[in-house]
């Protein structure tokens, strides 16, 4: 079988892959945009409630060691609620709504702050961001979620996610962060996603019940009979548990990015990956590029229509941009990340692809250079009005 690992963050390059042996199985240090969840049983001591920094010092180490290696890496941290509980001196078993919000919006300050002083140890500079579901669900709020991270990406820092809880509902919240990981992995085009547990990976049947229980190292395609493996909650403080890693899974492979399940309780948890240390690789066919690319020619509505000329149906043809000066016109009502067709002067669908610019804005600068845009509209928007990452050429396009 061929797996996809990449070079870059849109560079791929191929590795054959058989299942059946451990050698075989991906290195870490062939990824190069990584996204590392980390619950809060791992960050947080259960009985004092309070941050583990030693394991924390240890793990930022393994993140300065790829990110020197050229990788982008993103943290996605539970730790929050629990950190903001003792801070507040609430008891053990506190669960109502407006106390968890209460522990969230001051454990947010403590966990932002513990993050920013261990990565700064490593010469690395820590940004915040707090979403909610709506925040990766809805188009043009995921959009913004997406560029913030890839510009921090661009300036080197590390993006840390955590949910809002302060003020998500129960209605519009993801709940736990294996699914709220694998959402970010595939919104930032991340080839890989590490979910730090305290169990080493996929077992056949719960290991502390079932003494037979052997690790699967490695899943090719997620099946009925692995969903039917996971089991429920592994620890009080973590809301996830084996089933929402394996949703975690299904989304992230659907999305093009490998993902791995490893025990976390070890120090330097991430160097223990590299060095072979038990755990489950969940693999993809596909690659972020592709996958995002299958998704916006086949899975997505076109809202309108933009006109090229034939200058700029030759670029994207070779793999350009589409950039304001190649549209000759502008035909339908859309809104930035909505999909439009491209037709080539001849009135033949050229692809598809997500505009950058809603359809008023979008008219306003057709036929004109990208130096001309900030003048027009008021203010500096992308050069190009469809991005070649944010385009799927048809067959014969």
């Amino acid at each position: 079988m061929i797996a996809r690992v990449f070079d870059g963050p849109f560079h791929e390059t191929t590795m054959n892959r058989p299942a059946a042996t451990r050698s075989a199985l991906p290195s870490l240090h062939q990824f190069r945009r990584i996204v590392v969840k980390v619950g809060s049983s791992l960050l947080v001591d259960r009985e004092r409630g309070r941050l583990k920094h030693a394991w924390l010092a240890a793990l930022a180490e393994d993140i300065g060691n790829l990110h020197a290696g050229g990788a982008d890496v993103i943290v996605v941290s539970s730790g929050a609620i629990a950190l903001g509980r003792t801070v507040l001196g609430m008891p053990k078993g506190v669960r109502q709504r407006e106390e968890s919000r209460a522990a969230a919006a001051v454990g947010q300050i403590a966990l932002a702050r513990s993050w920013a002083e261990a990565l700064a140890h490593q010469g690395i500079t820590t940004g915040q961001i707090l979403v909610t579901l709506g925040d990766t669900e809805e188009r043009r709020r995921y959009l913004n979620a997406r560029a913030t991270l890839g510009r921090l990406m661009e300036l080197r820092a590390v993006p840390v996610v955590n949910e809002n809880d302060t003020v998500a509902t129960s209605e519009i919240r993801y709940g736990d962060n294996d699914r709220l990981a694998a959402r970010v992995a595939t919104m930032a085009g991340a080839d890989l996603l590490v979910l730090l547990s305290d169990i080493d990976g996929l077992y056949t049947a719960p290991p502390q019940s079932d003494p037979e229980a052997t690790l699967i190292p490695v899943v090719p395609r997620i099946t009925a009979k692995i969903e039917a493996m996971a089991g429920g909650a592994a620890s009080e403080l973590s809301r996830g548990g084996m089933r929402t890693k394996i949703e975690a899974a299904k989304i992230a492979t659907a999305g093009g990015t490998h993902m791995v399940i490893a025990d976390g309780r070890v120090k330097n948890p991430l160097g223990a990956i590299a060095g072979g240390s038990r755990c489950t690789w969940f693999l993809t066919p596909s690659n972020p590029v592709a996958a995002r690319k299958k998704w916006i020619a086949g899975a997505l509505e076109p809202r309108g229509v933009l006109h090229l000329d034939a200058g700029a149906a030759r670029a994207i043809r070779a793999g350009k941009s589409l950039l304001p000066a190649g549209v000759a016109r502008v035909e339908g009502e859309f809104d930035r990340g909505d999909a439009v067709v491209l037709r080539a002067p001849d009135g033949g669908e050229l692809g598809r692809g997500l505009v950058a610019y809603d359809s008023r804005h979008a008219a306003l600068i057709v036929g004109r250079s990208s130096r001309d845009i900030e003048g027009i509209l008021g203010y500096a928007g992308r050069a190009e009005m469809v991005h070649r990452d944010d385009m799927a050429l048809a067959a014969g396009g």
